[in-house]
């Protein structure tokens, strides 16, 4: 069986699109999500926001899983950096879960956007 991070990897190698473009597209994707869901709250909107939490967290479970292999060839500090970022999106996607409110959507929104802007910065 394929682990997911692979299969992550095989399709972002097979498109087009450059991997780091690929990568800002699906944090992007997530964080649109999460202010579409912002934007438009309710309490009806609980599924919707348990989708895109298990989005989220399917995309950051990546990140984590990827980082933490020796042979990832992003320096050692970025991607200890990655991975706490991930551990932090992990607790506060559960926080969410508990007591969802519309606030708490901003930081998942803020951390994805955030990192796409950095990923679809041109290297110098």
């Amino acid at each position: 069986m394929q682990r997911p991070h692979e299969a992550y990897s095989q399709v972002a190698k097979s498109t087009v699109v450059d991997p780091r473009e690929f990568d800002a597209s699906i944090l992007l994707k997530a964080a649109g999500r999460f202010q579409r869901i912002r934007d438009e709250w309710a309490d009806g909107n609980r599924k919707e926001l348990s989708a895109a939490l298990l989005y989220n967290r399917k995309i950051w479970t990546i990140y984590a899983t990827s980082v933490v292999e020796e042979s990832n060839p992003l320096p050692r500090e970025i991607r200890q950096n990655l991975a706490n970022l991930a551990v932090f999106i992990f607790k506060h996607t559960i926080n969410v879960e508990i007591s969802p409110a519309p606030d708490m959507l901003d930081v998942l929104i803020n951390i994805n956007r955030n990192i796409a802007a950095g990923l679809l910065q041109k290297p110098a």
